[in-house]
């Protein structure tokens, strides 16, 4: 049996919470969720729907070219929009990172999210 591996890249937003960017495990990898945190500068950059959602996507793809996969690989996403009436906007956003193939999905609508951002997502893809 494969034990877990804590996967971390300092080319992806490091906020130095108590939690891996991401847990690798028999060939899967398990995302920690991410949000509107500027990869460059660990920053949370509150903006529009469109550009917290930008950053989001840009983090994951980050850590899973980092690990050695990519977004084509990604099995299941979870969204939590701050704001579920953002959601058509969100979706235009995420119809660039994913054209075919498209991981399984699961959005919804958080009370709160970290850092007052917009939105915040994780997923689990495989190496």
């Amino acid at each position: 049996m494969e034990k877990k591996i804590a996967f971390q890249t300092d080319k992806a937003a490091i906020l130095g919470g108590p939690y891996s960017q991401a847990i690798i495990h028999n060939g899967l990898i398990f995302l920690s969720g991410q949000g509107a945190v500027n990869p460059q500068t660990n920053q949370v950059t509150p903006g529009t729907i469109e550009e917290e959602t930008e950053l989001a996507l840009e983090n994951i793809r980050i850590i899973l070219e980092e690990a050695g996969s990519s977004l084509n690989n990604l099995l299941q996403v979870r969204v939590y929009l701050l704001d579920i009436r953002e959601y058509g906007r969100f979706n235009e956003v995420y119809k660039k990172y994913f054209q075919k193939d498209l991981p399984s999905r699961t959005c919804i609508q958080a009370s709160k999210l970290p850092f007052d951002i917009r939105v915040e997502i994780d997923a689990i893809g495989f190496i």
